[in-house]
């Protein structure tokens, strides 16, 4: 009764510790949603960030996160709709460039809402700004500025055209928007001083590539944003690596923004540049989001609209932790705090109620384990059960992080860029401006987790093994006896090698059915680790104690030792 009792006491917290350790939201690959929740309590979110950028009259930009709250149904958002609403009613000019510069250009001859590059399109408009360029005020970046303008002389350029040939309108139009953002302060010294260093190289007969790809940027962002949206969205960017970037992402994402005439929002997907705005415009941190969404593809875009709908906190942990977001949908979770502060500690408590849970179940296994026979009492070594348990947590521990850890078996989703081709046409949708290729890693992440599983198999049964080797070897009988105990035992020191046949035959016939990915270096990888683990077994301990064991045999009872000159008599006889 008493053994019972242990043993219901023993799976009873072993199950309990399973249960507290899938309450607590750490992970190794992937963010807990209730992790992201917890960090952006508190925190501004898109309505409260709309709502100072209205404070600025920076009308574009809030109609984006407008239009991005609407789409995720953010609470208090009829609040920014009515802001906007009321500054577009009271300030039709901020219509025409969504934004309180007019650049010295009438606005009577701006159309609303007008795409940037559209606008700094016009002849009149380009020419006009150019021309101002020229004599900048006197807060502006002038060498900066001076070594944009020089880049109008290039004629031996690769993407755009010369700025002096019939069809160097695209290349003008380019220098007139970098160079109005720089005379404005609207891009950082770190961007603009990225901008003076590539055209002054090329000023100087190197390359001119990258800093034509830079202006493409710029244009593409243009295209889909109005000037005081671009303002914005530039306004932290900090080197040309992340512009780049952004732009691709900007044009990756469809369909294409729009803002109605009277300036009420227009509808937006989750594909739409609204989106990616809003996030950098929230977060403040553009390399963030640039490296999140080249580093999260397929999953990024619908990570950072959760971050969204989180606040300012929650989007910022999201991409300061840099992992695909897991939603949970059991609630509550245990030691959030812990796993948002300290996410390291997090997953280490999660791990030892792993390890806890299944250390308790063997324990309750061990009660219910018959108890010894007199005769075999001798062979019983005090404490090499607690071995045993751990073991068989380890192994557990390892299972169950196997089929609960989200994201853990998942490929890869990081992209590069390209260079990209010679544009088209200064207006209209800048397609196949960059490529998008996927980084082939050297080994995929499917067929690296099975490998990985053999071998911590393999591993856990090597540890069994020694630990019955140490068991034999302080039990208290004789020696002949172990040596007889160890034959007993030989199906259990080859269980390596079974265990990697057992592997291989049920991944093939799981590659035959199409049920996995096919991957003979995963397959084999089991044999290979259980010919390698039993050999390096017997060869390293189990043979050096057999002979131990042999000579104290032979001690023990020595055989009668007959000369060589007895045997022949006696035979002879």
């Amino acid at each position: 009764m008493r053994r019972f009792t242990l043993l219901v006491i023993c799976v009873i917290l072993g199950l309990g510790a399973l249960v507290c350790g899938l309450l607590v939201p750490a992970h190794l690959r992937a963010v807990d949603s209730c992790v992201i929740e917890l960090a952006g309590k508190g925190t501004p979110g898109l309505v409260q960030r709309g709502l100072k950028l209205l404070a600025g009259n920076d009308l574009g930009a809030a109609q984006l996160l407008q239009q991005t709250a609407e789409h995720l149904n953010v609470p208090d958002r009829q609040e920014l709709r009515a802001a906007v609403a009321d500054l577009a009613k009271a300030h039709p000019e901020l219509l025409a460039l969504g934004g309180p510069e007019a650049l010295g250009i009438p606005v009577a001859s701006v159309e609303r809402v007008a795409p940037v590059t559209d606008w700094f399109a016009r002849t009149e408009h380009r020419t006009a700004l150019i021309a101002h360029l020229e004599h900048p005020s006197q807060y502006a970046p002038k060498d900066a500025i001076g070594q944009l303008l020089q880049t109008r002389g290039l004629t031996n350029t690769v993407m755009l055209p010369p700025a002096q040939s019939s069809s160097g309108q695209a290349f003008e139009t380019a220098l007139a928007i970098s160079g109005t953002l720089a005379e404005y302060g609207h891009i950082t010294h770190g961007l603009t001083d990225g901008l003076a260093q590539l055209a002054g190289q090329a000023n100087r007969g190197a390359e001119s590539q990258p800093f034509e790809q830079a202006l493409l940027d710029l244009m593409s962002l243009g295209q889909r944003f109005n000037w005081g949206q671009l303002c914005v969205f530039v306004r932290q960017i900090e080197d040309t690596q992340t512009l780049r970037t952004l732009a691709h992402l900007a044009r990756q994402a469809q369909p294409e923004l729009s803002t109605n005439s009277n300036g009420s929002d227009a509808s937006v997907s989750s594909g739409s540049p609204a989106l990616l705005f809003s996030a950098v415009a929230l977060s403040e941190t553009p390399a963030g989001v640039a490296n999140y969404l080249m580093n999260h593809s397929k999953t990024g875009q619908k990570d950072l609209e959760y971050g969204l709908r989180a606040g300012q906190g929650g989007l910022n942990e999201l991409l300061l932790r840099g992992q695909p977001l897991y939603i949970s949908k059991v609630r509550p979770r245990l030691a959030v705090e812990l796993c948002w502060k300290q996410p390291s500690a997090g997953l280490a408590v999660k791990w030892i109620l792993f390890f806890l849970s299944g250390f308790l179940v063997a324990m309750g296994l061990h009660f219910a384990w018959p108890t010894v026979a007199p005769l075999e009492r001798p062979l019983q070594v005090r404490g090499f059960h607690f071995a045993r348990e751990a073991l068989f947590a380890l192994g557990f521990l390892a299972v169950v992080i196997l089929f609960t850890e989200p994201f853990l078996a998942e490929q890869g989703q990081k992209m590069e860029l390209s260079v990209g081709t010679r544009l088209a046409a200064v207006v209209g949708p800048p397609s196949g401006n960059v490529k998008t290729n996927v980084k082939i890693a050297f080994m995929e992440t499917r067929n690296l987790i099975p490998i990985v599983l053999f071998f911590v198999l393999q591993a856990l049964l090597y540890t069994a093994c020694l630990v019955k080797l140490a068991e034999i070897r302080r039990q208290r009988v004789p020696a002949r006896v172990k040596l007889r105990l160890l034959e007993n035992e030989d199906h259990l020191f080859d269980a390596g090698l079974y265990l990697g046949f057992v592997g291989t035959i049920i991944s093939l016939i799981l590659f035959s059915l199409s049920i996995v990915q096919p991957s003979l270096m995963a397959a084999y990888s089991s044999t290979s680790f259980g010919i390698i683990g039993v050999s390096a077994f017997k060869i390293f301990h189990l043979r050096p104690l057999r002979r131990k064991l042999l000579l104290e045999s032979e001690a023990a009872s020595p055989e009668p030792v007959v000369p060589a000159t007895a045997r022949t008599l006696v035979t002879s006889s």
